[in-house]
């Protein structure tokens, strides 16, 4: 296992590869009194916004409904206002009613609902493989398609040691790692999540992400970032002592930045090429777009 230092940062630069604009960059994080979710980052995450406020307008109308229904009863039934209770004990047409309009209800919000969790589980082709392992309390990243021997510890950067992120932009507390996952934009990639000890959870908000990493299983999900930018997550299950302090940072950078991060990297890990030369092939087409 490796931590890598900012050597790989300041290489890509030594090649050419210029840092974005802060203020073009992403932000995604929560952001103080925040109520609403996180802007959406990926297609996923922006159908979860949008079936989210679909159920928030269908609960508020419901919900105003039965308000309007019980101020009726209370005003106009009350024993005062109708001192003579009325003797039917039942209403056909209102049971077929209010059994029939519930369940056109639930089948609308269903049709939405299994195709999101189909959008969710559906894995597309790949472009990206990255492996993440929860372990007591740290996250350790894999990308077996580039670097097939090697692991990438990821810790909590202290309070202390906070500083600018790679955008030069604060880093956040209890968020920033000393390790990035670092992906190119608008890629397909593919997360195969398991667990070292107990069950952790990855987890990225703005990606509309969260697996649980259960040891002795290979869970995968997938997320496409369409902006550049950094954005973060914790773990998402109770897992002990730490659980609070396993944040997870994605750092999503252009096709060629991504590309002089891996040759960066490549030079401080003193690798010549790696196993597989399709792979080299396609990071000369990354670079070359």
């Amino acid at each position: 296992m490796r931590k890598l230092s900012v050597m790989a940062m300041l290489t890509a630069l030594a090649l050419g590869v210029l840092v974005g604009d802060p203020a073009l960059a992403a932000d995604g994080q929560p952001s103080p009194g925040q109520m609403g979710l996180q802007e959406a980052a990926t297609p996923v995450m922006q159908e979860i916004v949008w079936f989210h406020n679909l159920l928030l307008w269908i609960i508020a109308a419901i919900v105003a409904f039965v308000f309007v229904l019980m101020a009726i009863i209370v005003f106009k039934f009350n024993a005062k206002a109708n001192p003579t209770p009325a003797k039917f004990t039942h209403n056909v047409g209102l049971e077929v009613a209010w059994t029939l309009i519930p369940v056109l209800i639930l089948v609308g919000i269903a049709i939405p609902s299994f195709r999101l969790l189909y959008k969710i589980e559906d894995i597309p082709p790949a472009d990206l493989t990255v492996k993440a392992t929860g372990a007591s309390w740290n996250w350790i990243y894999e990308y077996p398609e580039i670097f097939p021997e090697e692991e990438f510890i990821s810790l909590m950067v202290e309070d202390e040691d906070l500083g600018l992120d790679y955008w030069g932009a604060p880093q956040p507390r209890l968020l920033a790692t000393d390790f990035d996952v670092v992906v190119p934009v608008g890629k397909v990639v593919r997360m195969q999540i398991t667990g070292a000890d107990v069950i952790h959870s990855w987890a990225i908000p703005a990606f509309g992400v969260k697996m649980d990493a259960v040891p002795g299983r290979l869970n995968e999900t997938w997320f496409q970032a369409e902006e550049i930018g950094m954005y973060y997550g914790q773990c998402s299950e109770l897992c002990g002592q730490g659980h609070a302090f396993m944040p997870i940072s994605v750092r999503v950078v252009s096709e060629e930045e991504f590309a002089a991060w891996v040759d960066a990297t490549k030079q401080e890990l003193g690798i010549a090429e790696v196993s597989d030369p399709a792979i080299d092939v396609s990071l000369a087409d990354i670079a070359a777009e």
